[in-house]
């Protein structure tokens, strides 16, 4: 009898321990999954938008966003700025003077900064002068001759000396020419030009305003850019295309703290956004 007894217990204890484990599953873990792929999404969600903005911002070298070159090419600044296509499309001076010539070739670009009231000086005023000059020691020379004879020593002193000095004005063009400058020369010429246009109309050669100051920036960030484009490999060009970009947001920070109204003006007149300059910049 005891032996049934301890017989059916064992059967009792064996199959409750062969039963399924039914408290081993629980919910949690299902919720940690849901929370764990929310959370991927989210981040791949965030990463996406990143990489759109990123795209979408403006270049902080150029200063526009991707595919609207327009803005720089419309700008003030651009306008002004001479470059080695410009250079290369003007008529080139000729080597001599053309047979039949009144008046010299004056190049269309001219290197050493010289403006328009010098090339008057040097092509209309200073020929005319030194031929008369001429006429004159002629004359002075000849006094002992009659009167119609020294008429005819000064049209042909006149004449001489209106060809010589066009003959030396057209090798002073072809000198002054802007196609034999190098790369500073261009740059000289460009600075001029950028002090001269973003200047205050009141006061001219203001190279302390900070408009001038950042004018002539973009235009030397520009110019490193375009070495860099041929140049990949030059790390101390990319160094100063840093300093120079940093530069240019820092001038610009303080135009905006002085007067927002020409900042902003200043802004559109170099081509540049204001997401370009301001913030984190990573060049």
């Amino acid at each position: 009898m005891l032996s049934a007894r301890i017989a059916q217990s064992s059967r009792l204890v064996a199959s409750t321990s062969a039963a399924p484990a039914t408290g081993a599953f629980h919910s949690s873990a299902v919720a940690h999954a849901k929370v764990k792929s929310r959370q991927e999404t989210n981040i791949k969600g965030r990463d996406e938008r990143a990489r759109k903005e990123a795209l979408n911002r403006p270049h902080v070298v150029l200063g526009h966003r991707p595919g609207d070159e327009a803005k720089w090419r419309n700008c003030d600044l651009a306008k002004i700025l001479v470059t080695e296509k410009d250079i290369e499309a003007a008529a080139p001076v000729p080597n001599t003077v053309p047979d039949g010539a009144e008046e010299v070739v004056v190049p269309q670009f001219l290197n050493y900064g010289l403006k328009d009231k010098e090339r008057q000086k040097l092509f209309e005023t200073l020929p005319v002068l030194t031929a008369e000059a001429r006429v004159m020691r002629d004359l002075e020379q000849s006094h002992q001759l009659l009167p119609q004879e020294m008429i005819t020593v000064a049209e042909r002193a006149q004449k001489e000396g209106e060809a010589a000095q066009l003959y030396k004005a057209q090798l002073l063009a072809r000198i002054v020419d802007l196609r034999n400058a190098n790369a500073r020369g261009i740059a000289y010429e460009n600075r001029q030009r950028c002090i001269a246009e973003f200047s205050e109309s009141g006061k001219l050669n203001d190279t302390g305003r900070p408009e001038v100051q950042a004018a002539i920036l973009t235009m030397r960030i520009r110019n490193v850019w375009d070495h860099l484009m041929r140049s990949k490999k030059d790390i101390a060009g990319r160094r100063s295309l840093r300093s120079l970009v940093h530069q240019r947001a820092k001038i610009l920070k303080y135009l905006k703290r002085l007067d927002q109204d020409r900042y902003e003006a200043v802004l559109e007149r170099l081509g540049l956004e204001p997401a370009a300059v301001e913030g984190e910049l990573v060049v």
